[in-house]
């Protein structure tokens, strides 16, 4: 199993580098989780967003949704259309969030229901029931945050990844990530007084996360760039004591591979 960053960012896209947004491939399997703004140039610099096996929303705030937008406007204009609708997976409440934005921008006598419907194949997942695409499966957990929002663990039948998707400290999260290949944890904050307010963690925060969960590796994602990418990384390994990455596009972790190829990290 691989994952490629798509974006990293926190609530604005840093320079050349798109907000939440993460290729999770498996054995012909491509699956993508969340869809901030800015990702998907990267997304279809390395795919055909036409064949996508789904995409998971951890939740519904619009840096982990908003390229949903431009992504519709790709599936239903441009070339190469098909009527094949593109699974994409919601949290509770989220086919209400996109009625809302399509009620907003469909114009010329367009229906509202059929702005996203006519592209994509929506649900609304259960986050206590296991989500199976292809050859992954696909659990939640809540983190705690400003709204609803779930971590997700995603697994091949040999390793394991768990996105934390914005979450602030807390020991079941951690015990959810137990033993990951790779976690990938925010680094949004620098003050970890803000932590329990705004549901969100700095980068030691995060590293002391991954050592709780005794990961093998840490990918701190969901950050500022004006706080330094080198700070960060520092930070977050001298909490861990493991190997650490900072999400950057294009970015490959090859989980459980004894080679990585090139611009690629072993996790």
């Amino acid at each position: 199993m691989d994952l490629t960053v798509l974006g990293g960012a926190a609530a604005c896209p840093n320079p050349a580098q798109g907000c939440a947004g993460y290729l999770v491939t498996h054995e012909g399997t491509r699956v993508v989780l969340d869809c901030g703004p800015g990702i998907l140039p990267v997304l279809r610099d390395l795919t055909d967003m036409r064949t996508l096996d789904a995409i998971i929303i951890s939740h519904l705030h619009a840096d982990h949704t908003l390229d949903l937008v431009p992504l519709r406007y790709g599936l239903k204009y441009g070339p190469g259309a098909t009527d094949r609708r593109l699974p994409v997976f919601l949290p509770p409440g989220g086919l209400a969030f996109l009625d809302r934005i399509a009620g907003a921008l469909a114009t010329d006598g367009e229906p509202a229901g059929d702005f996203f419907e006519s592209v994509f194949a929506l649900t609304e997942y259960d986050p206590a029931s296991v989500l199976t695409i292809g050859t992954l499966t696909i659990r939640f957990h809540p983190t705690r945050h400003a709204i609803p929002c779930w971590a997700m663990r995603i697994e091949d039948g040999e390793h394991s990844l768990v996105y934390l998707a914005d979450t602030a400290p807390t020991p079941d999260v951690a015990r959810f990530a137990h033993g990951a290949d790779l976690v990938i944890c925010e680094a949004t904050l620098n003050d970890p007084e803000f932590s329990a307010t705004v549901g969100h963690l700095t980068a030691r925060q995060a590293g002391e996360m991954a050592a709780a969960a005794e990961a093998r590796t840490l990918l701190l994602t969901h950050y500022w760039v004006e706080l330094g990418r080198d700070r960060l990384r520092a930070e977050a390994m001298d909490a861990f004591g493991g190997p650490v990455e900072v999400a950057t596009p294009y970015a490959t972790f090859k989980l459980g591979s004894d080679k990585a190829g090139d611009g690629s990290s072993t996790a």
